[in-house]
């Protein structure tokens, strides 16, 4: 029997302050918190139009703190709790009874950047029509009880009820009943055969019924697959493979090569990984520049470090800067006109400032002035991350010290993973420690945070033993998910950061850290 082909899945995340996020096509729209029927009611209105404009099944993917759960939007409306192969292959198929509805469903557009004192964009009205899904297959109707219907959107209150109806089971001739599963079916005293079309309009969506005999041998294709032999490429096997020889690589390469793979891999939308200890000078500004440049050099574009402080930050200190001093202060009264349909990527190069070598953006805060002058809301931090989530794939920030300040508390709201840096010291080790316990101990959605982060250690003191480094290395380990070691790099402790002016096992290093980040991706 052949099967829908499955398409693009949409994406649908719901957060925990009531919004939520649905993705289609590459493209994120944000509705605002409302009551979760009418948003659920909006979610399925919006899959329905991307299934009836495909004309097949869609997939929904919903990702909330209670993990995922898949179903299938038909072009009708309804929807099947499963993958799109079981919705289009049953034994079994339901025809909804032929009287188009038409339902007005209330939908918010995306929300547009927020200055300091702006309100949110009001409702939309979208209309959406219901039309019933067809069968064209020679079947035989036996008339039966009334089934179960596949679930469909709530209707609005003004829309008419639909009219009970007998219903029979269409089965394809030849085959047995399933043992489980709903029953697919269509008025009592229909007949439908093939080319007959039991909708009053044209449907969008036909399920293809086929029996097996029917499908032909597969034609060998003319594109040949050819093995590549692995080599080393590094080390002294390298060199000899230079010469002529065809050396396997070590396992060390095979790592490296590992960790490449993992981190050039690119997600369903952006993702957000904020770089968080409560105590200064831990690694948070070295962390983030780091993990940064790794994913932008093997990942490609679309790497934004931003600097979240609302004190005197370094990041824009210790990084490359271009030729304007443009600050996030800056750019805030901007988010809105960089939010509309005409401003372009390159528009945001007045603001950010590009990292020639490390190929990566930086946002820098403004080290100038009193952190008095300022202050950054909560509000601040959901418009900013509005347009880097719309510009950028992956968004880095380097936070401040204070977890009591909105501006960081709503840092955490919006990050998919957290990094712990620390080093050696006691006092950075116990800051970490006790951060991580804190957000364990703050809601659910924080508590994931907690145990999916990943902490690096690094070496910032060259007097510190192999049994320093172990000992904060065992007292994370119970508290994060993976804890990476980075050596001393003088590079590091002062001056600009740049990739490739550390050490070969400090790069290495970082490739591991970065690795350990996208795995909890």
């Amino acid at each position: 029997m052949t099967r829908a082909t499955e398409v693009d899945p949409v994406l649908v995340v719901k957060r925990a302050d009531g919004r939520a996020e649905v993705t289609i096509d590459g493209v994120m729209k944000v509705l605002e918190a409302s009551e979760s029927a009418e948003t659920q009611q909006t979610i399925t209105a919006m899959v329905t139009e991307r299934a009836a404009a495909l004309g097949c099944p869609v997939k929904m993917i919903t990702r909330s703190d209670d993990g995922d759960t898949a179903v299938v939007v038909f072009p009708s409306g309804a929807v099947w709790p499963g993958s799109v192969d079981e919705a289009a292959s049953p034994e079994t198929t339901t025809v909804i009874p032929p009287t188009p509805l038409k339902t007005i469903i209330r939908a918010q557009p995306r929300r547009p950047a927020r200055s300091r004192g702006s309100e949110a964009a009001a409702p939309i009205a979208v209309m959406a029509d219901e039309r019933p899904l067809a069968v064209t297959s020679t079947v035989s109707s036996t008339a039966t009880g009334p089934a179960d219907e596949p679930s469909v959107p709530a209707r609005a209150a003004t829309s008419p009820a639909v009219p009970a109806q007998p219903e029979v089971t269409v089965r394809v001739p030849g085959r047995s009943a399933p043992a489980t599963g709903a029953d697919f079916t269509t008025p009592a005293g229909t007949e439908v055969s093939i080319g007959d079309d039991v909708s009053p309009t044209p449907p969008l969506y036909t399920a293809p019924i086929v029996h097996e005999d029917a499908t032909p041998a597969a034609r060998p294709s003319f594109v040949r697959h050819h093995h590549t032999e692995t080599i080393a490429a590094e080390g002294w096997r390298g060199a000899l493979n230079g010469l002529g020889m065809r050396l396997a690589p070590s396992e060390d390469e095979l790592s490296s090569r590992a960790d490449m793979q993992t981190v050039s891999q690119h997600w369903m939308g952006p993702r957000t990984i904020a770089v968080v200890n409560a105590k200064g000078g831990s690694g948070k500004t070295p962390t983030t520049a780091m993990l940064a440049a790794t994913f932008a050099r093997y990942g490609g574009a679309g790497v934004l470090a931003w600097e979240n402080n609302q004190t005197r930050g370094t990041l824009g200190w210790r990084t490359e800067q271009a030729d304007h001093q443009a600050t996030s202060m800056d750019l805030l009264p901007r988010v809105e006109q960089m939010l509309s349909s005409e401003a372009r990527v390159a528009d945001l190069a007045q603001y950010v400032h590009h990292q020639r070598t490390d190929r990566y953006d930086v946002l820098c805060s403004q080290p100038l002035v009193l952190a008095s002058e300022q202050r950054v809301t909560s509000r601040d931090v959901d418009a900013v991350h509005d347009l880097a989530s719309r510009f950028y794939r992956m968004i880095f920030i380097d936070s401040g010290n204070d977890e009591s300040d909105p501006a960081w508390l709503r840092m955490i709201d919006h990050a998919n993973q957290i990094v712990v840096p620390t080093t050696t010291r006691d006092d950075h080790a116990e800051a970490g420690a006790l951060l991580l316990e804190a957000l364990a101990a703050r809601d659910e959605r924080s508590a994931l945070l907690a145990a999916n982060a990943v902490v690096v250690v690094s070496r910032a003191d060259p007097k510190a033993s192999a049994a320093d480094v172990q000992r904060v290395v065992d007292g994370f380990s119970a508290l994060a998910r993976e804890v990476v070691v980075v050596p001393f790099d003088a590079t590091l402790v002062d001056g600009q950061l740049q990739y490739d002016a550390q050490q070969p096992a400090t790069r290495r290093a970082w490739l591991s850290a970065s690795a350990a980040v996208a795995r909890g991706l």
